[in-house]
This record gives C-alpha cells, structure tokens and sequence, in this order.
C-alpha cells in the first residue's frame, strides 16, 4: 500500500528526515515512536501533501502510484486520511456540511453519485454509535470552542465517515485523558479492515495499550533505526529513547 524509500526532507535547507524507508501493507496498524524533534509529524505531512517541506530525495509510492504527482486534495481522494495533532477550527461550517461536502467530493472523485440528504444522515448517525460521538458535538461548527479530547474524538469520526484507505494519526493520544484516550482507540479498533492500515505517530506506549500494533518504528534524528513489535514499545517506555540511542550506537560500532 505504501513504501517509502531513501526519503530526504529538509526546510529552509535544515535536514529532518535522513534516509527513511517504511514498507506498510494493507491490514497493517504500524506505530511510529520518537522524542521531539525527531522527524515523526514532518514524515505525516509529508505523505499527506504539504508543501511547506523540501522533498530532497527518495520515493513514496501510493496505491502503486507515485505520490509526489498528486496535490494534497488528490491524494485524500484517493483515501489518504490525516488526523492533525492540532485539529483547527472552521468558524460557521457545521460539522454536518463539512463532512458531506468531503463525502461527495470524494465520491465525484470516483465516479459515483453524490450521497442523498437520507443516505447521509443514516451513514453519520451509524458512524456517532461506532465512535461513540454525541450529537451536540456534530450540530456544531467543526471544532470550535472544542476541548482538546472533543477535537480528537471528531478527528476519529471524520476518519469513520470517509473510510480512507490509509490513515494517519499524528499524535492523536496528545493531551487526552484516559477515557477519551480509550474513546479513541476503540473507534480506531473498530475501523480496522483488511483492506485498509493505520500508520500511528505518538511519544508513548500508553496509546497502543489499546491500539495494539503489527510493528513499531523507532525514529531518531530522521532515521528509523529500530522496528519491533508491541514490546518494543513497552521497552522504550521502561528504559527511555537514551537507551535505544546507546544500543544502535554499539551495534555501529
């Protein structure tokens, strides 16, 4: 579904990713781990088409496409998904208009009819249940005044409504208590498919204590240089990313 090969990423001639290769295949739920800096919201704004970043070198192939030939609309078209680590917020757009404009401009996409006013309104009340959002939340303007947990819960239910094909979810765990962390977990859980993956950015183990992963990257200073299973992850939470440090530092030697 997705490879990235020798990617390169700089901003304003500054390097962030330093020769990153990743391999995510369909079914899959990959966990990409790391302290601040390291590189892990540049690689997902990389992918998901923003072009405030400097693509130096390396390929990321889409779907069997190359990615880099599609603008950031197009590749969401094509069922790339990307939940912000800090959702904005659109004053005067209910979140009901916005998600079935972006259904519809999705189905144009692909051929198909736009979704009637009925077919909308089952499709988002089987979607609040699935990701257990109350309905004051959809009735308002898309994230506004929002706490940080009801922002994340919404970010899940547009990712439920569009269905996409690849997910990414920057640090979807940040500033969640824990209810709203299991709220969270559990509608990605639910939309777990065979034909779809989940590539998830996060500082903490915590997260995949309920989103279980197929593998975990360790990403430092723009390079992975450990990929395990979900004990890794409990391994950095017990020791700290100074150990993994120290580890690829001997292996080099």
């Amino acid at each position: 579904m997705l490879q990235i090969k020798n990617l390169t990423v700089s901003i304003h001639g500054k390097p962030i990713i330093k020769g990153l290769n990743l391999e995510v295949k369909e079914g899959e739920v990959h966990a990409i781990m790391g302290p601040n800096g390291s590189g892990k919201s540049t690689l997902a704004s990389v992918i998901a088409g923003r072009e405030v970043f400097d693509v130096d070198q390396g390929e990321i192939s889409y779907m069997g496409k190359n990615i880099f030939d599609m603008p950031a609309e197009t590749r969401a078209r094509e069922g790339l998904f990307l939940g912000f680590q800090y959702p904005v917020e659109i004053p005067g757009v209910s979140i009901a208009n916005f998600m079935r404009t972006a259904i519809n401009e999705k189905r144009k996409y692909l051929g198909l009819d736009p979704m009637t006013g009925a077919e909308f309104l089952r499709l988002m009340e089987e979607k609040k249940k699935m990701v257990e959002i109350h309905s004051k939340l959809t009735n308002r303007s898309v994230n506004e005044g929002f706490s940080g947990g009801e922002k994340k819960k919404n970010e899940i239910f547009q990712m439920a409504m569009l269905e996409p094909r690849l997910a990414i979810l920057d640090e979807t765990d940040s500033g969640l208590d824990i209810d709203a962390l299991k709220v969270v977990a559990n509608g990605v859980n639910k939309l777990r498919k065979k034909d779809n993956a989940t590539i998830v950015i996060t500082h903490y183990q915590r997260l995949l204590d309920y989103i279980v992963p197929d593998f975990v990257h360790v990403l430092l200073d723009g390079r992975i240089i450990k990929s395990g299973n979900k004990e890794l992850a409990m391994e950095l939470e017990e020791k700290g990313y100074d150990w993994i440090k120290k580890e690829t530092a001997n292996d080099a030697v």
